[in-house]
């Protein structure tokens, strides 16, 4: 079997390092080159060089510089930058080698960037990331949620509740789950203050409204809200628009799944004023069997911008109808019917409501100094309906009789306030950031009984059952700058102290007394180096701490100690004309990491413990490989080790120490790859692959039994874009296809196992018992859309 499954890697790692080969090998020598410069000398990194005649391009490297490889002839040079206006020159190749440096001037709307960039990292920052343009999320955007958009970045793994990718969705970064990844929108947190998840279903079509996002793995650079401990994924909204616009996009495809978004923007009026918006609906029927998803959404923008000020007020948000999926299926019912859904009442759904208000004011007072003011309120309202048969007067507050049949509502009523404020200072060797971050959360647990078979007297429809309030208070500030200590070193350095505090009183769904009054102060000190070796190429070396306090469902379990994490990140970024290359070595060692049992509580929400001690070593390596002017190839792979070290555990009613175990759904490979063929600029077709190994549902290492392992999977899809040019109503009308999981492979992605000691089956003798839940993904499936632009 061990050969087997060596063979299987290796079927998947040579020809991934057969591509790199491929790469150096088709490096060429360039006879045009230069820099792309901001009007303050400052150089862009990043910037697209497009020779239009051939229509094949490059990009500058970390220093601003480009080389491209011509025939003689006489050719147009376009330059383009997000953010600044397009500059295009005319020059004439002749056998000698042309230098040309292009000077971009800023667009009105550079300031937007300003929303994010106190949490985002660039090129001088020693950490490890990857970004994600507009363009590229476009191509795959045709109703499935943020999590699957990113499934084939680095180390990524994403799910799905209802198996489609549509409704409860989850992401999955180094072993790391949602609720240990950092998530802001415009530098306001997202997480959920009290469970620190990431709720993407409230998010329906986010993608549409999105300008582009970063994923930072490990623990990247300070951020507002929670700690990021797996990683961060900032998003920055739509950008302004000079020009009045609009798009109308609908897509159809398996499991009755469909998307309909209508989009506008008036363009500049009277050159300072815009506003733009979005309308959503996304409805599926889900893979599993009346896993239903209908989420409506909205997005809405009004913007002034003149040379040096932006003030954006921004409003979206929506409604979410989604039928319970959460509980899996057992290791029967999975081997019976993938697609079966063991719920039956109509009802048992969760229906809520989140609108989101934010108000960002970006000021450029000069060539050096710039503020960012950002202000938010987030309401929250709604409920998760359920049937439940024959129970316990006392645990609904006697407000039914012994044994009676039961429909409830658990709801939750929350007010989330944040206020941002950065300064920032900027010269060609030096750019210093320092900022301050305060939310304040309130909200309200509470349960009805809104039916009962047998009800006790006195008892009236919606009566509560049990009740708790929480009240969360999160600051923190902040200061990192990045220096010139040498022509070809550069340092980094980022200090935060964050403070915390928590309160709650009352009874949880299961009327246990919840009543915490918790306080905690971070100090989370980053610092690295980077090393340029070549005007192509570089080295970075950075650690960084993060400490991160427990959540409700924690202290819920008598969880109250927080959790240390000290990351090491060292990484060698290339970028040539023909291949961009990312590798990093890290090493995160945990101090009572709140790792995941593998249970869920009553509500789907993962259930955690403290480990004790633990780490993660891996390797990361991501590529961009360009064979020649119509074939590229993009693969990524992760492979790493993620321990539990001197694990305790109780098995057989025995307390035993299971030695060194593997960490919790953190599979040791991670493979993905993309080969993209792009024969014109408006048609694109991409083949996308996905290896998954074998992940455990907790820390046991299967000492129980083998329930607890989830098999490896290896998945791809095909992705067709195609846009025509029109000049007659539309401006272009793009075709967009998408076929998942062609190869019909039937997988599992995520589950969940639990123990229990039975004293019942063989009295004076304990003996653990076990049992677990799949969540079957969909077999093949596809989804077409068709987007009208004008």
């Amino acid at each position: 079997m061990k050969c087997i499954s060596l063979f299987k890697k290796a079927k998947i790692i040579v020809p991934f390092l057969s591509l790199f080969a491929i790469g150096f090998a088709n490096a060429q020598t360039t006879t045009l080159s230069g820099k792309v410069y901001d009007k303050n000398k400052n150089a862009l990194a990043g910037a697209s060089v497009f020779i239009l005649e051939l229509k094949k391009g490059t990009s500058t490297d970390f220093d601003g510089k480009y080389q491209v490889a011509l025939s003689p002839g006489s050719y147009e040079v376009q330059v383009r930058y997000l953010g600044y206006e397009t500059q295009s020159q005319t020059v004439k190749i002749t056998n000698q080698d042309i230098v040309l440096d292009f000077y971009l001037s800023a667009k009105e709307n550079v300031l937007d960037e300003v929303l994010v960039k106190a949490v985002r990292a660039t090129s001088n920052i020693p950490v490890t990331y990857s970004n994600l343009s507009k363009k590229e999320i476009a191509k795959r955007n045709l109703g499935q949620d943020i999590p699957m958009l990113l499934n084939y970045l680095p180390s990524v793994i994403s799910s799905s509740d209802a198996g489609a990718g549509v409704g409860y969705t989850y992401l999955n970064v180094r072993g790391s789950n949602s609720e240990r990844i950092n998530v802001t929108i415009n530098g306001i947190p997202y997480n959920d203050a009290e469970s620190h998840g990431t709720f993407w279903v409230n998010l329906g079509d986010f993608a549409s409204s999105t300008q582009n996002l970063q994923l930072q793995r490990g623990v990247g650079t300070s951020t507002n809200g929670s700690g990021a401990f797996g990683a961060s994924l900032n998003i920055l909204t739509d950008a302004s628009s000079e020009n009045a616009s609009g798009e109308v996009s609908n897509s159809f495809g398996s499991f009755g799944t469909r998307k309909h978004t209508v989009k506008f923007s008036t363009g500049k009026l009277n050159e300072n004023f815009e506003i733009s918006g979005r309308l959503s609906n996304i409805h599926s029927d889900g893979y599993v069997d009346r896993a239903f998803a209908d989420l409506k959404s909205y997005f809405l923008q009004g913007t002034y911008s003149d040379e040096n000020t932006l003030i954006k007020a921004i409003a979206f948000g929506g409604t979410e109808v989604t039928y319970q999926a959460w509980a899996g299926l057992t290791p029967q019912q999975l081997a019976q019917n993938r697609r079966q859904n063991p719920y039956t009442y109509d009802n048992e759904v969760d229906d809520y409501g989140q609108n989101h208000y934010q108000l960002h004011w970006n000021e450029q007072l000069n060539e050096n100094w710039s503020t960012n003011l950002g202000l938010n309120y987030t309401k929250g309202q709604g409920f998760f309906e359920q049937f439940k048969a024959g129970e316990n007067a006392a645990d609904f507050n006697n407000l039914i009789v012994d044994g009676s049949d039961v429909i409830v509502r658990r709801w939750l009523d929350n007010n989330f306030y944040v206020a941002n404020f950065n300064l920032d200072y900027q010269k060609e060797d030096l750019n210093i950031i320092s900022g301050i971050s305060y939310s304040n959360y309130a909200g309200d647990h509470f349960g009805e009984v809104i039916w009962g078979s047998d009800l006790a007297p006195n008892t009236n429809i919606r009566d509560r059952y049990y009740f708790s309030d929480s009240k969360k208070t999160d600051f923190s500030v902040f200061s990192k700058a990045t220096f010139d200590i040498s022509e070809s070193i550069s340092g980094y350095i980022d200090l935060q102290g964050r403070f915390v505090t928590y309160k709650t009183a009352g009874l949880t769904s299961d009327r246990d007394p919840i009543d915490v009054d918790a306080n905690f102060s971070f100090f989370n000190p980053k610092v690295g180096f980077i090393y340029k070796v070549a005007d192509e190429n570089n080295l970075y070396l950075s650690y960084a701490r993060a400490n991160r306090e427990p959540n409700r469902n924690d202290f819920e379990g008598g969880i109250t100690t927080h959790e240390t994490l000290d990351d090491i990140e060292f990484g060698w970024r290339l970028k040539k004309t023909n291949l961009s290359l990312n590798t990093n070595i890290y090493f995160m060692n945990y101090k009572n990491q709140l790792v995941l049992t593998g249970a869920l509580d009553g509500v789907g929400a993962p259930v955690r413990a403290t480990s004790g001690k633990s780490y993660r070593l891996g390797l990361e390596i991501d590529a961009d490989i360009r064979l020649n002017d119509q074939f590229s190839v993009r693969p990524n792979a992760a492979f790493s080790s993620n321990k539990n070290r001197d694990f305790y555990a109780s098995v057989d009613g025995t307390l035993q120490n299971l030695g060194n175990t593997a960490l919790s759904f953190s599979p040791n490979v991670i493979v993905g790859n993309a080969f993209v063929y792009h024969p014109t600029e408006n048609f694109q077709i991409s083949f996308l692959s996905k290896f998954v190994g074998k992940q455990f549902m907790s820390n046991l290492n299967s000492k129980v039994s083998a329930l607890d392992v989830l098999d490896s999977y290896f998945t791809s899809d095909l992705n067709i874009v195609y846009q025509i040019n029109t000049e007659k109503i539309f401006d272009s009308i793009v075709i967009t296809g998408l076929i998942n999981n062609i190869f019909n492979t039937e997988y599992v992605d995520r589950g969940y196992y639990f123990t229990f000691d039975d004293t019942w089956t063989n009295p004076g003798i304990v003996t653990t018992v076990d049992g677990a839940g799949y969540y079957p993904q969909a077999t093949i499936n596809f989804l077409v859309g068709l987007t009208l632009k004008f």
